[in-house]
């Protein structure tokens, strides 16, 4: 397994499920991580269960102001090494059931806020050596997806963006990279029905969703030395959903 010996990690959207599973394993192998989210309660709750290597504070990742936050208090752990991008919303509509206030939504949280985590990080990040971006899209940002254009939409540039910024980044020794989930079994897939997650899964050659867990082990490889020659990759964690 990787190690993350004395790096300081920073994961918005934390609270609960991949960013909760990712907290958890960072500090397993010997990170500290500040914990992101507008989940005040399932964060605080979180943090305490993780204990001194943890810190919670609520954070609206549109908001730069809240990322300032974040990263002073990454500072306060030391530096900052690593950054996931994990925050961010589904909620899947049609592209004549879409309204411009879901769709701007959407770009806010997944988009805007993914940009402005990636920009604000970076002074830090550099000053403590370099490290390592993951940012969180979807198996919806490598095919087209039925019934989630706003989602879509925002997924697709995650993918563009973290290519671009591996490039502007990489003579600041700061990898970036993109982790493409297909269905993970967390809550954001309570927003469908029991029998569409169920004919969903019939989809994935695995035939199984992915677990929290198994995303977390693909974005500790991604933030460890490990990775270390790899930048602007895109990498699908989704059972063969894309093959």
């Amino acid at each position: 397994m990787a190690r993350l010996d004395g790096k300081v990690i920073l994961i918005s959207g934390g609270a609960r499920g991949q960013g909760a599973a990712e907290a958890r394993l960072c500090i397993a192998e010997g990170a500290r991580v500040v914990i992101g989210d507008v989940l005040e309660a399932e964060g605080r709750r979180l943090a305490s269960e993780l204990g001194s290597a943890a810190a919670f504070l609520r954070q609206d990742v549109t908001l730069e102001s809240d990322w300032q936050k974040a990263i002073d208090a990454a500072s306060s752990f030391g530096g900052l090494h690593g950054l996931v991008n994990n925050a961010g919303i589904y909620q899947p509509s049609t592209l004549m059931e879409t309204d411009t206030e879901l769709f701007e939504r959407h770009m806010r949280i997944n988009q805007l806020g993914c940009f402005l985590g990636m920009k604000c990080v970076v002074p830090l990040m550099e000053r403590s050596g370099g490290g390592s971006i993951v940012n969180i899209s979807s198996v919806a940002g490598l095919r087209g997806s039925p019934g989630a254009i706003a989602y879509s939409a925002t997924k697709w540039a995650l993918r563009g963006m973290t290519k671009a910024a591996a490039v502007d980044l990489a003579p600041r020794k700061i990898r970036v990279n993109s982790v493409h989930p297909g269905p993970i079994d967390t809550e954001m897939l309570k927003v469908r029905t029991p029998e569409q997650n169920r004919q969903r899964v019939q989809q994935v050659p695995m035939k199984r969703m992915g677990t929290a867990e198994e995303v977390a082990r693909l974005v500790l490889f991604l933030l460890s030395d490990e990775s270390g020659y790899i930048t602007g990759a895109e990498v699908a964690i989704d059972g063969g959903a894309t093959l």
